[in-house]
């Protein structure tokens, strides 16, 4: 059970809106803030090398506390400045050449696409698409199907960013180990709002953001990189944090995951990072995800009863982001409006998640996604801001 006195207390800013926007960037608890701020100021005091080295063990206990949070060991974690970072990092160093070929879902972000479709289109590779179950997700009997010796690796979104689905990550990460192919996790819209265990979901690569569910400061990611992985991946590019420069013409690289970190990095931030990562911990993975699952499917059910309004999430395991519209409204009108109410959503976009919003036929859709802190009298007035809108927009 979450202590909501201590929560709201850490989050001043869920008091003066109706805060439904945590699938973009939350709002970071009070000891988070605190951290940040506190070593900057630190910076200024006595520079930036020297405040570092003040935290160099805290730093490196970061480690272990991811390794707790994401079900892994410390030398399986790196820290980079976002999600889209630890991706590209990793997916830069599998291997690839003519005529191997990765498997998608439909539900692939677009961030994750377009590297796709480049590295594929330079070597000769081919990009192919997974279809989906009936409820809309990831399919793992499909991938089973399409899965041969020339599968090197399938790339995998735990929640998309377009709605509430959730894959079925073991089942799809065995079938494809079965054939010999890597799996690619994207878990940026999971960690923090679900319990993500790297060891139980059987993921090879695992990549994740801090500004999201895990309530910490923009600017910060994570990567997990397990055994399996790291005996097929080559990094491509190193600098003096992944690799040591022993001789004119010689180096060496590390051979842990933090061979794809960079020397440079925000301090303060990554302090945020781990804050955050102990926040969650101190909470309980199992009980926010509880949390949230309760407040998205109160306002899934209570949007998908206002006339004018239809809900659009898919799967039949949801998570916390709520998709929907109101007839005749663009997205964007819909967005503006509520927050003229004190309401916070975003808007997804075709763009970011092509595949599976062409086959819908949808263009953009408006994104509620209620975080632990929002309370259920808050979901309410969402809920009679969002029938106050669709009357207006009716009449």
């Amino acid at each position: 059970m979450i202590d909501m006195t201590r929560v709201l207390a850490d989050t001043p800013g869920a008091a003066k809106q109706v805060f439904l926007n945590s699938a973009g960037s939350s709002l970071p608890p009070a000891p988070v803030l605190q951290e940040v701020i506190g070593h900057l100021r630190r910076e200024a005091e006595i520079g930036g090398y020297e405040a570092l080295d003040e935290r160099a063990a805290d730093l490196e206990a970061g480690y272990a506390v991811f390794a707790e949070l994401l079900g892994c060991r410390p030398d399986q974690v790196a820290f980079t400045d976002s999600a889209t970072r630890s991706w590209l990092a990793a997916f830069d160093a599998v291997p690839l050449a003519a005529g191997d070929r990765i498997l998608v879902g439909e539900l692939e972000y677009g961030g994750n696409a377009i590297p796709l479709l480049m590295r594929a289109q330079a070597v000769g590779a081919s990009v192919e698409l997974v279809p989906s179950d009936a409820d809309g997700t990831f399919s793992a009997e499909a991938l089973a199907d399409l899965l041969d010796e020339r599968v090197k690796l399938v790339s995998v979104v735990q929640v998309p960013t377009n709605g509430g689905a959730v894959a079925d990550v073991r089942r799809i990460s065995d079938a494809a180990h079965a054939a010999g192919a890597l799996v690619l996790l994207d878990a940026c819209q999971a960690v923090g709002q679900l319990a993500v265990d790297a060891e139980a979901l059987d993921a090879d690569i695992l990549t994740g953001t801090g500004r999201k569910w895990l309530r910490a400061p923009r600017g910060t990611g994570f990567l997990v990189v397990r055994d399996r992985a790291k005996a097929v991946l080559r990094p491509k590019l190193a600098d003096l944090q992944g690799g040591t420069w022993t001789g004119p013409d010689t180096y060496t690289l590390r051979d842990d995951a933090r061979v794809y970190e960079l020397w440079e990095n925000d301090t303060a931030a990554r302090l945020g990072l781990i804050a955050a990562a102990r926040y969650l911990l101190d909470l309980g993975p199992a009980a926010v995800e509880q949390e949230v699952m309760q407040r998205s499917e109160h306002l899934r059910t209570a949007l998908a009863a206002i006339p004018g309004v239809t809900v659009h999430d898919l799967g039949a395991r949801k998570s916390g982001l709520v998709t929907f519209g109101i007839a005749g409204l663009e997205a964007t009108e819909v967005q503006a409006a509520l927050a003229r109410r004190d309401v916070a959503v975003s808007v997804s976009w075709r763009s970011s998640t092509y595949y599976d919003m062409a086959r819908r036929g949808l263009t953009e859709v408006v994104r509620a996604s209620p975080h632990y802190f929002v309370t259920e009298a808050q979901l309410d007035a969402a809920v009679g801001a969002v029938a106050e809108v669709a009357r207006e927009a009716a009449d």
